[in-house]
């Protein structure tokens, strides 16, 4: 019940212009499913401070703390998406989600009143999906007419991933960028082509990325191209 009153008292007031209100830019985060973040409050607790946390666009309250004298009131939601997963620092009103999920990706705002100043911060956490090794099959049946004819054989390979959204997909030889292509919000699966000769020995590897994270799959020329009959998986 206090924390409840107090929380009602603290938005009265900010709404109101009783404060001074600073606020920050809204800082981007990243983070990979599965994985724990913590969001800084960059202050540390005192005698009647105020820390509030929001979540989404309906800016439901998930995490607070008031002081008043020496004892901190705490209130942690028993959201169902959050059950379990918060956790808040009682010297600094931090705040860590554990085990995230791509239902937490959202914007999170962050109420602080120390000594009677309003300070407001936002961030933007966008949770990512791990990210699956890419698969390069080679169709040797898809040999051209000319390799046939030639002492030089070329190989068909095919680079996938399957399930994956907001991703590219590369080939690389070496270190240069051969062709890629990406996917935004759909979880879908890619497929990217490619055609080497079995003589050579550039490297080559297939990379799908994310703005955090990245998986590679190296491609062994020898053991996909050795021949021009059936179908070899390689990852």
């Amino acid at each position: 019940m206090h924390s409840d009153a107090a929380f009602i008292c603290l938005w009265i007031l900010i709404t109101n212009g009783v404060f001074d209100v600073k606020t920050d830019e809204v800082k981007s985060v990243s983070v990979t499913e599965g994985d724990s973040v913590s969001l800084n409050t960059d202050v540390k607790v005192q005698r009647d401070d105020q820390i509030l946390w929001m979540f989404g666009p309906k800016e439901s309250r998930i995490a607070e703390i008031i002081k008043i004298d020496q004892i901190n009131f705490i209130f942690v939601s028993d959201d169902e998406r959050f059950r379990g997963r918060l956790q808040m620092d009682n010297q600094t009103g931090s705040l860590t989600i554990r085990n995230i999920r791509s239902e937490h990706t959202g914007l999170y705002k962050l109420t602080v009143i120390i000594s009677g100043e309003t300070s407001l911060k936002s961030f933007s956490v966008t949770v990512y999906a791990p990210l699956p090794s890419p698969i390069i099959t080679s169709n040797s049946s898809n040999c051209s007419s000319s390799s046939k004819r030639s002492s030089v054989s070329n190989c068909s390979l095919l680079c996938s991933v399957v399930n994956v959204s907001a991703v590219t997909l590369s080939w690389y030889k070496g270190n240069s960028l051969l062709s890629s292509i990406s996917v935004s919000d759909l979880s879908i699966s890619l497929s990217l082509p490619l055609e080497v000769e079995y003589q050579e020995n550039n490297i080559y590897s297939c990379v799908i990325n994310n703005p955090i994270t990245n998986q590679t799959t190296h491609l062994n020329i020898t053991q996909l191209c050795h021949s021009c009959a059936g179908t070899i998986t390689y990852d």
